[in-house]
């Protein structure tokens, strides 16, 4: 049997291991989760990639710098997911409204709705920091 400091050593390890298999296989299943279809036949991720295909061409690069900066908050690790996110809700909105181009408005509306509550509050900094009124867009909040 194992006595002293390895013992003591192979229990940490054993923590850590089983610690980063948990963390790992949670966001694991929630992109399984984000794949699995929907009652219309498409998932979560599916939706996303269409609007963002959708409207491609609609994007100028303006809005695209726009995104850019309102997503550098987002850890670099997420920020992929997150512009992938936020562009699908902007792509949706766009669609619905029949836009003939994705505008400012549209950019700050789809990242307003598309970001969970508790990032709202970083969100208004980065506007209030690139000096843009929220007060349009306070309902939204």
């Amino acid at each position: 049997m194992l006595q002293g400091w390895f013992s003591y050593f192979i229990l940490f390890w054993v923590i850590i291991l089983v610690g980063s298999f948990a963390i790992g296989g949670f966001f694991m299943f929630r992109k399984f989760l984000k794949r699995l279809p929907k009652t219309d036949g498409k998932s979560d991720m599916d939706w996303e990639e269409y609007y963002v295909a959708q409207t491609r061409k609609l994007w100028e690069q303006p809005e695209k710098d726009l995104l850019e900066e309102l997503v550098s908050p987002v850890p670099e690790l997420f920020r992929d997911v997150a512009r992938q996110k936020i562009a699908g809700k902007i792509g949706e909105l766009a669609l619905k409204e029949e836009s003939g181009r994705v505008t400012q408005d549209l950019v700050i509306r789809g990242y307003i709705i598309a970001t969970p509550k508790r990032d709202h509050k970083f969100l208004r900094k980065k506007l209030n920091q690139m000096e843009i009124d929220v007060s349009p867009y306070e309902h939204l909040f």
